[in-house]
């Protein structure tokens, strides 16, 4: 008495992509590869290069419809060689393209034709073996690229996370200015100001600076990128220092 064994991807009939795909083992890129314009197999070759075992293996199973090798048909149903069929309609049956592959490729075994052990040779071709390779190959460079990008975010959040508690330590040891130390900033830039537009007992300027203008305009171009310092708030700062200065003076 035999056991028959569900295969998942086996089916009544196929279309040549979805043969193609299941004899390169692609399986798992299903959704991606039959969304593609494979009547022509170049196409695959263009838009999938890293899977080369993929527009090969199709155009090998156009070549074999076209040349009567494989009975072929539409939405599953036979029609008689030289019959036209629309491209995406067209499908094989599973029987025949398992005769024709036991014929004209006895070393390929594809799972989805094939039970497990059934008839398997002794060695894995060449074919498959490049075809895992490349597969295997591709999973390691994506699988390697998302690592790295995890590591991106993950410092960048640790980054995040250190700014966003140094701001708090900085707030909750500081706090705000106290009425008194505000009051002492501003005597102190309103004096530097006065000391860089006085003159000596003798009448000579203390400073190249004529006016508060060329103050304002010399800390601007040396320090233009340094928040705070742009030209409207030191006019603000200074002038406030200026009242500061004379009403405790």
């Amino acid at each position: 008495m035999s056991i028959y064994f569900f295969n998942p991807l086996s089916k009544s009939f196929y279309r040549p992509i979805d043969a193609a795909l299941r004899w390169c083992n692609l399986t798992r890129y299903e959704a991606q590869i039959v969304q593609a314009d494979w009547s022509r197999p170049e196409n695959l070759a263009v838009l999938f290069p890293q899977w080369p075992s993929l527009h090969i293996a199709i155009e090998r199973i156009l070549d074999a419809i076209r040349n009567g090798e494989i009975p072929y048909g539409c939405l599953g149903i036979s029609v008689p060689f030289g019959s036209y069929v629309e491209p995406f309609q067209l499908t094989i049956r599973h029987s025949d393209l398992r005769r024709w592959m036991e014929t004209h490729y006895p070393d390929h075994k594809p799972s989805f034709l094939f039970e497990s052990g059934e008839n398997a040779p002794g060695k894995v071709s060449l074919g498959t073996f490049l075809s895992l390779k490349a597969d295997r190959d591709e999973l390691s460079r994506a699988l390697k690229a998302q690592q790295q990008h995890i590591q991106e975010i993950l410092r960048e959040l640790q980054s995040i996370g250190l700014e966003r508690d140094d701001l708090k330590a900085l707030a909750k040891t500081n706090g705000q200015l106290s009425e008194r130390s505000e009051l002492t900033y501003h005597n102190i830039i309103g004096a530097l100001v006065s000391l860089l537009l006085d003159h000596s007992p003798a009448g000579k300027p203390l400073s190249v600076f004529t006016n508060q203008a060329a103050i304002v305009d010399a800390i601007v171009a040396r320090h233009k990128d340094v928040p705070g310092l742009s030209k409207r708030t030191l006019d603000e700062k200074f002038a406030v220092a200026n009242r500061s200065l004379k009403k405790n003076t």
